[in-house]
């Protein structure tokens, strides 16, 4: 089976944050090293919590590395929505780590404040060694958080949190540990007490820090809702020409992508092509905000200046019944309605009222001022027949037309008459050029008029059309 995603990873992408994740192990490598060197040449907690943070970034960097290659894969049977949940998951798993790490700290510096001391033997090579090593972080941090922040991944996020929190807990590893050493030959040996505190400020900053990223992940892993995205997006679709309102919109997130159902309401006398039309323009316009895959459902609404007109043809449509000449007066505080429904050529009348006489009863249910409805019941066209053209009846009706000018003073000219006989039933078409400026109201009386004209003038004709056209447009 194949599946398709508007949400397709550029292989750039990709490429990238491989090579951010890929360099990130690295870098983790290279600072475990050094950090265990020194731990075991110093004695210091600062040092050793260090280290552990620095192997923690190790573990992290991998997972973050073989989150980022999974998140690439496409949709499958299996994940249809995609892989990108998985760089969220390891986040998490990296912001736990993150937290082990720092209670550990806690309790090693605990044991040294109240119960146990340790010598500290700082020199020059350590401190230079951890500025390498806060050189590393830094470096590292700075280009991680770029192309987390370019990609929304929130993998990369965790792994340039891992690398941020270095930085700052590197230095205050470099103060304790010149603290503590300098402590007894200036006679205050309570500054071996700074390199514990230094190990508790560490702890301190990665659980603050943490917290916040492990709260973010574990959003993404619940599906919440990006704080105020939801009624942006509800605010912008409602803007949009053809959407009555936005009824609900739900949004969450996987990796850089989103997933957003919205359903909207839309006028119920629209046509299918035009509640497409709408739909890609909500489409258009949520993408327009986020990089999403989006699932537009429609829920047909009476518009707020929907007339008695458009409900009648409304209720039409619902039962998939065809009207047309729908008319209406008013007599007496009641609504009387007259239309046209076409119905199947092939019913008997008996099957062709039942279909009228559910539509009568649905506008009267529906319409409360509607106080009688009479439907005229004729067959839907499906059938062509052939025709034969009849060439002097054309002429006739041409020359008939156009000596009712001066009778109707609207009409200019007649013009472009066919007169077809097809299956013993004359009809006929042609043009009539009216005055410009008439309403169109006043033109459908001037052709109906003339149509009566023409059949009282030629009984044999069954049926006549006359398309209007304005004077000066051809």
């Amino acid at each position: 089976m194949l599946y398709h995603s508007s949400l397709v990873v550029d292989q750039s992408e990709i490429r990238e944050k491989m090579l951010a994740a890929g360099a990130s192990v690295v870098s983790a490598l290279v600072l475990v090293a050094l950090k265990a060197f020194l731990s075991y040449a110093t004695g210091s907690l600062g040092v050793l919590s260090e280290a552990l943070h620095s192997t923690l970034d190790l573990i992290a960097a991998v997972i973050t590395y073989l989150s980022v290659r999974a998140a690439s894969l496409p949709p499958d049977e299996s994940h249809p929505y995609g892989h990108e949940k998985i760089e969220s998951f390891s986040a998490f798993v990296e912001t736990l780590l993150l937290l082990a790490t720092s209670l550990f700290i806690i309790y090693e510096a605990a044991q040294r404040l109240f119960f146990e001391g340790v010598s500290i033997h700082p020199s020059v090579v350590a401190v230079l060694i951890l500025c390498l090593c806060l050189g590393v972080d830094l470096v590292r941090a700075r280009a991680l958080n770029r192309v987390a922040r370019k990609y929304s991944s929130e993998a990369l996020e965790a792994d340039a949190l891992h690398f941020s929190t270095d930085v700052w807990s590197t230095l205050v590893v470099i103060g304790g540990l010149l603290l503590a050493g300098a402590g007894a030959p200036i006679g205050l040996p309570w500054l071996r007490f700074a390199d514990p505190i230094a190990g508790l400020f560490v702890a301190g900053v990665v659980i603050r820090i943490g917290s916040r990223l492990g709260q973010k992940t574990l959003d993404t892993l619940l599906d919440a809702a990006p704080r105020g995205l939801q009624a942006r997006m509800e605010r912008s679709i409602e803007g949009i020409d053809g959407v009555l309102a936005a009824e609900r919109v739900r949004v969450r997130r996987a990796g850089s992508h989103y997933f957003v159902d919205a359903t909207i309401s839309v006028s119920r006398t629209a046509t299918f092509e035009q509640v497409h039309a709408v739909s890609d323009a909500v489409e258009r316009r949520i993408r327009e905000m986020v990089p999403a895959d989006v699932m537009v459902h429609m829920e047909p609404r009476a518009g707020t200046h929907e007339n008695v007109f458009d409900r009648v043809r409304a209720i039409a449509q619902r039962r998939g019944l065809a009207i047309h000449d729908v008319a209406a007066n008013q007599l007496d505080g009641k609504l009387y309605l007259d239309l046209h429904l076409e119905v199947d050529e092939g019913l008997t009348l008996v099957e062709a009222h039942r279909a009228a006489t559910e539509l009568e009863r649905d506008l009267l249910s529906e319409i409360p001022q509607a106080g009688e409805v009479n439907i005229h019941i004729e067959p839907l066209g499906a059938h062509i027949p052939p025709a034969d053209t009849m060439k002097d009846l054309g002429r006739a009706v041409q020359a008939c037309i156009n000596d009712l000018r001066n009778e109707y003073h609207e009409l200019v000219e007649c013009s472009h008459v066919q007169v077809r006989r097809a299956e013993n039933r004359i009809v006929v078409s042609c043009k009539c050029t009216l005055q410009a400026s008439l309403p169109i109201t006043e033109v459908h009386d001037v052709t109906g008029a003339l149509e009566d004209r023409v059949r009282e003038r030629f009984p044999q004709i069954a049926r006549v059309t006359i398309h209007p056209e304005p004077l000066g447009e051809s």
